[in-house]
């Protein structure tokens, strides 16, 4: 497994990272010709022209001197020179842009003249209009097509009309074949031109784009680097296969955290119960890589004396743009705050336990009181005075149960329809007393292993709930079933409800919803949490299912 930290650059494995290709030999006369003035792009278009007067000046003086002798062929040498000449000379930056289409125009003519001068022998030069017929037809406007057109016709017509000689056959096959071949290299030159610069323009375009992207790229990786450098959080990316991407500096600081990413299996990472391995088909690696996603799961990591608690949560992403989907996964240590929790959950144990034995002590003189003669006339309020201290011990039994996540137990045999149906009976005062209806619908009978006195807590704390949160004129629904899952009893309302967010927060240790707190409904947050540990106890477990405005129901599920 190859580990890397994210530390700026860091590309995904198996991606090589290539140099530019170098620039064709097309790419480099481009950017050259591009840089020129337009004075002298004037005069490299014109030097192929200028060579090859060159090279028929040099042929005609080792294969026909007589040629040189000749006025027109020399007049038309000249011709050559000045065009030559012209191009160097005329500022054509101050020109029209279409300016300088009159230099291959006069090529044309040149050309001509210089062909009629040299006789037979030189009708070859008719070949060189390929020069100023692609100069025009390359150009973007579609007219320099017909000018090269036109030009072609003058270099055959105007040497005959000069010299005065009618056309002869020869002569007018020339006239007509050579145009028309000429009209169509230019028509081919400007398409091929045109799609040529039409291509180079898309070329550019995604070129700038693809620049965009790069620095938008850039910016992103940097900001990410920073962030991920940054936080105090463990970060692992890892592939389908379970296999590292990166990972950021806090995984690799972490003695522990570094001790996962170089382990086989997650050997070091530990349950919840700091003692248990996590099998590796459990390890968060592989169930991020299997594409489940979680959030805020407890592992333990590190030496026995050095444990360290972390909350795990894992997001898969799929794989897109040829690039390959796998999950991040964060690690954020919760040692401190599991260690806070516990002390409080020991401060809150330790003083129960405190207040449980003065409390004790009070109901019981409490008893004695009451039994001894003479307290007749004060029996009301020995009364209220024991109800408040029974209350009080509950509370503070409650507390010591949540405060120890458990609860003790005595089962026995007993009828759960019987317990449902008692603990309904005792509070149809008090419902009735808010103006509520309280149905009851259990099957008999329900035998069932529990603590009569515990369960009959549990489904006290939820008619209670039911009766606080619903308002006048309410239906609230008793049940008790048999089904596969077990021995089923749920409690039923049409009261405020919960959101879903209260539902997830509802058997938390002190929680009350913001409504409750709103309304001044009393209460201490206990009785769901309380319900949950004796359900759970028993082995069984609770749910809640809420709508907020259309009530709560509250079902646990026993063991049947």
């Amino acid at each position: 497994m190859v580990i890397r930290e994210y530390e700026g650059r860091t590309e995904a494995p198996g991606k090589v990272l290539r140099a530019p290709a170098e620039p064709v030999v097309s790419d480099r006369l481009d950017g050259l010709f591009g840089g020129l003035s337009a004075r002298k792009r004037v005069m490299a278009c014109q030097l192929p022209v200028t060579l090859t007067i060159a090279l028929v000046v040099a042929a005609a003086a080792v294969f026909s001197p007589e040629t040189l002798t000749n006025n027109l062929f020399l007049a038309a040498l000249l011709f050559h020179l000045a065009i030559a000449a012209a191009c160097a000379a005329v500022p054509w930056a101050r020109l029209p842009a279409g300016g300088f289409a009159a230099i291959p125009l006069l090529d044309c003519l040149a050309i001509g003249f210089t062909r009629e001068a040299g006789g037979p022998a030189f009708s070859v030069m008719s070949m060189m209009l390929v020069f100023p017929v692609v100069w025009l037809s390359a150009q973007v406007r579609p007219s320099m097509p017909a000018l090269a057109i036109a030009g072609t016709i003058l270099s055959t017509v105007a040497p005959a009309i000069v010299r005065g000689s009618a056309p002869a056959g020869g002569s007018m096959i020339r006239t007509i074949i050579l145009p028309l071949v000429m009209s169509v290299i230019a028509v081919t030159a400007h398409v091929v031109a045109t799609t040529i610069r039409r291509h180079r323009t898309r070329l550019l375009e995604s070129e700038h784009d693809l620049a965009r992207a790069l620095d938008e790229s850039v910016r992103r990786q940097g900001l990410l680097d920073a962030v991920l450098k940054s936080v105090g959080v463990g970060v692992w990316v890892v592939d389908r296969r379970g296999r590292t991407v990166l990972a950021n500096k806090a995984m690799h600081a972490d003695a522990a955290l570094a001790g996962i990413l170089e382990s086989a299996g997650g050997r070091v990472l530990l349950s919840a119960d700091r003692s248990t391995p996590v099998p590796a088909r459990l390890h968060p690696a592989e169930r991020a890589a299997s594409g489940e996603d979680f959030r805020d799961e407890l592992y333990w990591a590190g030496p026995a004396d050095r444990q360290a608690a972390y909350s795990v949560s894992a997001h898969s992403f799929p794989a897109k743009g040829g690039q390959e989907g796998g999950a991040v996964i964060t690690f954020v240590d919760v040692t401190s705050l599991i260690g806070a929790l516990a002390a409080k959950d020991n401060f809150v144990a330790t003083v129960s336990h405190e207040l449980r034995t003065p409390l004790t002590s009070i109901l019981g003189y409490l008893e004695l009181a009451m039994d001894e003669p003479g307290h007749e006339d004060i029996r009301e309020e020995l009364l209220v005075v024991r109800r408040n201290a029974e209350h009080l011990l509950n509370l503070v039994n409650d507390l010591i149960a949540v405060a120890s996540e458990r609860v003790e137990l005595s089962p026995e045999h007993a009828d759960l329809a019987r317990i449902v149906t008692e603990a309904v009976d005792s509070v149809l005062p008090r419902a009735a007393g808010a103006g509520l209806e309280l149905k009851l619908e259990v099957e008999r009978p329900l035998p069932a292993r529990v603590d009569p006195a515990r369960i009959s807590q549990v489904i006290h704390n939820l008619l209670s709930n039911a009766i606080k949160f619903s308002p006048h004129g309410g239906l609230i629904t008793a049940t008790a079933r048999r089904t596969e899952a077990g021995l089923v009893c749920s409690i039923s309302d049409t009261g405020i409800g919960m959101s879903g967010e209260e539902q997830e927060q509802a058997f938390t240790k002190f929680f009350r919803s913001a409504r409750s707190r709103e309304t001044a409904i009393p209460g201490a947050g206990l009785g769901l949490p309380v319900s949950k540990t004796i359900v759970e106890g028993h082995g069984g477990s609770i749910s809640l299912d809420s709508e907020p405005g259309r009530g709560t129901t509250a079902t646990f599920v026993l063991p049947a």
